[in-house]
C-alpha cells in the first residue's frame, strides 16, 4: 500500500535548511497577488535586462531547476537514482526566435543526450518543438494557412532538426518525450508527433505525445489517435498531463471573441484525465502511458489498476513522473514500493528559464490544493525533525 504522507521518505534527501526554503517558497506561491506581481517584475527584468536575476537564483530557481550547466543537473540524476528515481533532463529555454537560436537549441538537447549514453537512470528526454521551430510557423500550420517557398524550407529544417534530435535519442536507447503548448499551435505538434511515432514506433513506443487533458477536445483525440495506430501498426506513447497555459489561454479566447477550448472547471478537468486513464490502462499493451501528475487520486487511480490486474510495479509500460521541487511525497514513497517513477530536471541559465518559472508559480497558484498540500507536508515532516531532536536530547 503506497502511503504518500511518509514524508521522512519524501523529504530524505533534504536537510533542515533546504525543507526551510522549500516552505518559505511555497508560503510565497500561495499568495497569488504576490505572484502575480513578481511575474511582471520578471518579464521587466527580461526585457530591459536589469541586473536582478540574482533574486530568482537563490529562491524559486533553486527550488524548481537543478542549476545552470548539464554538470549540476547530473548530480541532481544521481542523487534521485540513490533512492530509486529515475530522471530525464531538459534544457530548458522557452521559444526560441532565430535560427541560430535554434541550432543552439539543437546543440544543448543533443548534448543533455550524452548523458544518457549508457545510464539507466536517464531513460527518458524531451523537447520543445518551439525550441527547434518557428512558432509562427507552427501558428500557420494549425490554422492551415499557405506557407511561402522560404517559409516552406524554414519548417523542413525545423522538421530536420526534431528528427535528427529523435534518432540520436533512439540510437541511445532514449525514449523521447514532446511537449505540448498552446492550442493554437498544438495541431501543427500534434502532425509533426505523429508522423514520428509512425516512423520510429513500429516495434515500441520511442516517440511519447503530450495531451493537456484541461482542453475539451483532447478525449475525441485519444481515441482517434489510438484508431490510427491500430490502423497503421505502430505504438502510442502517451504522456497525460493536465495542463499549464490556463490565463494564456482563456485571455486569447476573450480577446479574440471565442469559446475557451478549456474545460470550464477543475474538476471537469479532472473527470477528462480520469477517463483518459481508463481508456488507456485496458489498452496498455499498444499505448504506454506516462503520468505527469502530481494529482494523488490519479496516480492512486493507476496503483490500483495495476494491483488489480497483476502488473508489477516495474512495468516499463506505465511511469509516473513529477516536477523536480514538486511533489516528492509522491515520488519517492511510490520508488520505494517499486514503481518506475521519473523526475523532469530541467536546467539552464537563469535568463532563458524564466518563462518556466513563471509557469511553475501560475501552476502552483491556480491549481486548487496543491500549495497548501506542500505547505502541509513540509510542516509535518519538520515538525517530525523538531520532535526527534527534543526526543534524542531528553532520552
Amino acid at each position: 500500500m503506497v502511503q504518500f504522507d511518509n514524508t521522512e521518505k519524501a523529504y530524505g534527501l533534504k536537510s533542515n535548511s533546504d525543507l526551510y526554503k522549500s516552505y518559505l517558497i511555497y508560503r510565497l506561491i500561495a499568495n497569488k497577488y504576490l505572484v502575480a506581481f513578481s511575474t511582471q517584475v520578471a518579464w521587466l527584468i527580461l526585457k530591459l535586462r536589469l541586473p536582478f536575476i540574482f533574486v530568482f537564483k537563490k529562491t524559486i530557481y533553486k527550488q524548481f531547476c537543478a542549476g545552470e550547466q548539464q554538470e549540476d543537473s547530473l548530480k541532481i540524476v544521481n542523487l534521485l537514482a540513490s533512492q530509486r528515481v529515475k530522471s530525464y533532463m531538459h534544457f530548458a529555454a522557452e521559444a526560441e526566435w532565430t535560427e541560430e537560436g535554434m541550432e543552439d537549441h539543437l546543440q544543448k538537447s543533443l548534448d543533455t543526450l550524452s548523458f544518457s549514453k549508457g545510464n539507466t537512470d536517464v531513460p527518458f528526454t524531451v523537447f520543445k518543438p518551439t525550441g527547434l521551430g518557428s512558432l509562427a510557423l507552427f501558428k500557420m500550420k494549425t490554422a492551415s494557412i499557405a506557407l511561402s517557398e522560404e517559409e516552406e524550407q524554414a519548417w523542413e529544417r525545423m522538421l530536420k532538426r526534431i528528427e535528427r534530435f529523435c534518432e540520436k535519442a533512439i540510437e541511445l536507447n532514449v525514449k523521447v518525450l514532446i511537449d505540448a503548448e498552446e492550442t493554437w499551435i498544438q495541431g501543427a505538434i500534434d502532425e509533426v508527433a505523429e508522423r514520428l511515432m509512425t516512423t520510429y514506433n513500429k516495434k515500441t513506443p520511442y516517440i511519447f505525445t503530450t495531451l493537456q487533458m484541461y482542453r475539451k477536445d483532447r478525449m475525441e483525440y485519444l481515441k482517434s489517435l489510438y484508431e490510427k495506430a491500430e490502423q497503421g501498426n505502430f505504438y502510442l506513447g502517451v504522456k497525460l498531463v493536465r495542463g499549464a497555459y490556463i490565463e494564456k489561454e482563456n485571455d486569447r479566447a476573450e480577446a479574440k471573441g471565442y469559446p475557451s477550448p478549456l474545460c470550464e472547471s477543475k474538476a471537469k478537468t479532472d473527470e477528462e484525465f480520469s477517463q483518459a486513464l481508463h481508456f488507456i490502462l485496458p489498452r496498455v499493451d499498444r499505448c504506454h502511458l506516462f503520468l505527469g501528475s502530481h494529482n494523488e487520486a490519479n496516480v492512486l487511480q493507476v496503483v490500483d489498476y495495476m494491483k488489480n490486474n497483476t502488473i508489477s510495479p516495474s512495468d516499463q509500460r506505465i511511469w509516473f513522473s513529477q516536477l523536480y521541487g514538486m511533489a516528492d511525497h509522491i515520488t519517492f514513497n511510490l520508488a520505494d514500493v517499486g514503481y518506475q517513477v521519473i523526475k523532469y530536471v530541467p536546467y539552464g541559465p537563469v535568463r532563458k528559464v524564466i518563462p518556466y518559472l513563471i509557469r511553475r508559480a501560475d501552476e502552483n497558484t491556480s491549481v486548487s490544493g496543491q500549495t497548501p498540500r506542500e505547505l502541509d507536508l513540509l510542516r509535518k515532516e519538520l515538525k517530525r525533525r523538531s520532535d526527534s531532536l527534543c526526543a534524542s536530547k531528553n532520552s
